[in-house]
């Protein structure tokens, strides 16, 4: 099956002020026990120094269990970087856990900084878990992140697999990248340290109103005050999640029922035409984007444009009564409609623009 589904994380505590226990822990990490090994991502902030703590925690209490590497990402954006990671590999050393600083180097974007920090950071990440020979990747995202994530998606207009936000896993370059405090507020993160007696960084972005996210965040106390507080907003997306999950097993039948393959060009996917045209809207997108993707080479196509390209499908079979005809180009992909059959293959490369 084709898309990563969401899963339920453990139960837990509803006091969501009280430290996590080492029964807690054991819960939240139970998953990955068998994992050769795992990259702590760990910046300092009190949600990664919560997850080395109880990572650590939780790993001591096995007899054999994966090997915990932490890792810290300098972005070289803050002075206080470099500080905040040496406060990192001093907690980690205490904890007997190996620890590794990596830094994002090269020109920093003017534009559009917070997201391309955080693919650099991925990247980064990736390759440590490579040269540590580990399987997982543990990031230290929340239930409060998740709310955040959902309330950003939501104001772009996302669909329905944006909406699901976070999932508990998921893959990235070969790699297993999992979040296991996600269904944990971020306070039991704080009241496990304050237990613990760790100090933690804090950085003083999260708070720049400069950023959507720090602008989103000031907004929740009024949205809790409603009712759209971070735990009713993360089961927002759980519940999004299990509907899109829903959507893509049915996305998985109409494709092997609806393929055409090309005996002669394996890039080459066709769909019957008339079968396309009676399924749901959704299904019909979804597909499309599956075989864009597949067969294009400018990343992933953008729901906007899916659903224009869905238009004109329908607009072109509707008044071409089994001679339409219709060819655009999307995503580095080119779509092209001939009679009774929807062909989907790799696009020439644009001039002065290399395949990616």
């Amino acid at each position: 099956m084709s898309g990563l589904r969401a899963n339920a994380g453990p139960a837990m505590s509803n006091d969501d002020q009280s430290a996590i226990s080492a029964g807690d822990a054991k819960r939240l990490f139970a998953g990955w026990k068998a994992a050769p090994g795992i990259v702590l991502a760990v910046s300092g902030g009190p949600d990664s120094m919560a997850l080395m703590w109880l990572a650590a925690r939780w790993r001591r209490a096995l007899v054999r269990g994966p090997r915990l590497i932490a890792v810290t990402v300098d972005h070289g954006l803050r002075p206080a970087a470099a500080r905040e990671a040496r406060d990192v590999k001093q907690l980690a050393r205490t904890l007997d856990m190996p620890h590794r600083t990596l830094r994002w180097s090269g020109v920093k974007p003017k534009s559009g900084l917070p997201a391309a920090a955080r693919e650099a950071r991925y990247r980064l990440l990736v390759q440590a878990a490579r040269t540590c020979g580990a399987t997982h990747i543990f990031t230290a995202h929340t239930r409060d992140d998740q709310a955040e994530t959902l309330l950003m998606r939501m104001l772009r207009g996302s669909g329905i697999a944006g909406l699901a936000a976070m999932a508990r896993e998921t893959e990235r370059e070969g790699v297993r990248l999992a979040r296991p405090l996600l269904d944990v507020p971020k306070s039991r993160l704080v009241a496990t340290l304050g237990k613990a007696r760790i100090a933690f960084a804090d950085d003083p972005s999260n708070g720049d109103i400069a950023f959507t996210r720090p602008r989103l965040r000031a907004l929740m106390p009024v949205l809790a005050e409603e009712g759209g507080d971070s735990r009713s907003l993360a089961r927002l997306a759980s519940r999004l999640a299990r509907a899109n999950a829903a959507i893509e097993v049915l996305v998985d039948g109409a494709e092997r029922y609806l393929a055409l393959r090309d005996r002669h060009d394996a890039a080459r996917f066709g769909l019957d035409a008339a079968a396309f045209a009676g399924l749901p809207e959704e299904v019909r997108l979804r597909l499309l984007k599956r075989s864009i993707d597949r067969a294009g080479h400018e990343g992933s196509a953008e729901l906007g444009k899916l659903e224009a390209l869905l238009a004109a499908l329908d607009q072109a079979m509707a008044e071409g009564k089994g001679r339409a005809r219709l060819k655009q180009t999307l995503a580095g992909a080119v779509i092209s409609l001939a009679g009774e059959r929807i062909c989907i293959g790799s696009a020439p490369p644009r001039r002065g623009r290399k395949p990616g």
